[in-house]
């Protein structure tokens, strides 16, 4: 069965996307941290990011830069972590999120219920960002 990350690069289920190659995608996640948490997803649905091949490592790891330096300029904060979790969702994601100190880096922080307005301007900034 597909993983739902999978379901949303197949556009079966909505998602913001802000970018998107032949490898990878990235897309707002629903339960933000901070305005402009994004996930970087590779199209290779593999669960455990050390099991993907070294490829897919590479092209995973470049897409997430880039987002990152879109996140960077469109929200300026102190710093955008990477961090891959991933216990959530059996597809392995690169989670960046823009922040001021690493006591945002809590799970515990996400808004379960953002403004769509917001989730839209913050997927907008990230686009324009890219451009």
């Amino acid at each position: 069965m597909a993983s739902v990350f999978t379901r949303i690069i197949n556009r079966e289920l909505p998602g913001r996307f802000v970018y998107e190659d032949e490898h990878t995608v990235a897309f707002l996640t629903i339960a933000p941290i901070r305005p402009g948490h994004t996930l970087v997803v590779p199209r290779l649905e593999v669960d455990h990011w050390i099991d993907l091949p070294d490829e897919a490592q590479r092209e995973l790891w470049s897409a997430a830069a880039k987002v990152g330096r879109a996140i960077y300029k469109a929200f300026q904060p102190r710093r955008v972590a990477a961090i891959i979790a991933g216990l959530e969702v059996p597809h392995t994601h690169v989670h960046l999120i823009p922040i001021e100190s690493e006591k945002q880096l809590d799970f515990g922080l996400a808004d379960h219920n953002p403004a769509p307005e917001a989730m839209d301007e913050a997927a907008e900034r990230i686009r324009a960002a890219l451009a």
